[in-house]
């Protein structure tokens, strides 16, 4: 298959949670999920609208085959999707908290299928074939030497194919450090058309600072030549209650998008849910209606169990209109 408006490209693992907000230590039962940064992504597009398929690599086992079917079930593409024999599927747990205790998450995923990919395993020319948009994120890079070179080489194909490239900086702390991630991400960034961040991700990986969201915003676009940067908002005035909304700098103005109080079901994969309402918004539409579907579908997102967005299109439009809190007959 060809002809995608968005590829996606990164791990996907299995998340194991204690229900009832029990400790991992103390519970007796764990529920299942699926979650991964660029699948949630693939997932929110395809749900609006986008027509998506996800790259990835995955042992031929029960675990693998469920992440297949989940993408599947959503519609997005997973024809490309590279199987192994060999290798694990990574697990997650989350323990949920309440304040003034935090979420936690526990991650188990050294040596998972993705993490030893290399290049050459993906037929990037074949899947870039009259595709729109490339997106990973600083995870898949993160993973291992292979998985940085093979990010690396798929950015260089999508350049190479004419295909736009957007990244989601997304460090992560228990993968590399700091000066790590700042070597490998530059040259990434460089070469990407999309940059979604948040201040504190771009503060450490790059040492970018500002007095506003604004400001660095308008800075990072500078310095790495974007077409767009967008800038996820959270504020948490306790676990369970938090603030979200998010700002694009774009075409040189800044575009805000809608601020929304949301009662916390699960916040785990807000972010990837606002770039795939970006990234759906900004193809169809341009950066304003990017961030506000983007804002819009992640607020939704955090209202249901689960790494991925589970939204409608109608949902979404209801919400941008004002939405309202009566029960919907």
């Amino acid at each position: 298959m060809s002809g995608y408006d968005l590829v996606t490209f990164g791990e996907t693992m299995i998340r194991l949670s204690p229900p009832n907000f029990r400790r991992l230590e103390q519970t007796h039962l764990l529920e299942v999920n699926v979650g991964g940064s660029e699948l949630n992504v693939a997932v929110t597009a395809q749900r609006l609208g986008l027509r998506t398929a996800y790259v990835t690599r995955l042992t031929r086992n029960p675990l693998g085959r469920m992440i297949a079917n989940k993408a599947r079930e959503h519609g997005v593409d997973v024809s490309h999707i590279v199987w192994t024999d060999e290798d694990r599927v990574g697990v997650y747990f989350v323990e949920f908290g309440a304040s003034p205790r935090p979420n936690a998450v526990i991650y188990d995923r050294r040596d998972s299928a993705m993490a030893r990919i290399r290049p050459g395993e993906i037929d990037w020319e074949s899947i870039f074939t009259e595709t729109k948009l490339f997106h990973t994120s600083g995870i898949t890079p993160a993973l291992s030497e292979t998985a940085t070179a093979a990010t690396e080489e798929a950015v260089k194909e999508a350049k190479r194919a004419g295909v736009k490239v957007s990244i989601d900086l997304n460090y992560r702390a228990r993968l590399w450090s700091r000066e790590k991630a700042r070597e490998v991400m530059t040259p990434l960034v460089e070469s990407a058309d999309i940059l979604l961040t948040t201040e504190e991700d771009t503060a450490r990986v790059f040492g970018i600072k500002a007095e506003s969201y604004e400001e660095v915003a308008k800075k990072l676009a500078d310095e790495f030549e974007l077409e767009a940067v967008a800038i996820t908002i959270r504020e948490t005035p306790s676990v369970w209650r938090n603030t979200w909304t998010a700002i694009v700098y774009a075409e040189g103005e800044i575009f805000r998008g809608p601020k929304y109080e949301i009662e916390i079901v699960d916040r785990v994969g807000a972010g990837d849910s606002f770039t795939g309402g970006f990234l759906y918004g900004y193809l169809t539409r341009g950066p304003e209606a990017g961030v506000n579907y983007g804002v819009a579908v992640s607020a939704l997102k955090q209202t249901n169990p689960g790494d991925i967005c589970w939204a409608t299109p109608e949902e979404v439009e209801r919400l941008l209109k004002g939405g309202g809190l009566r029960i919907v007959r």
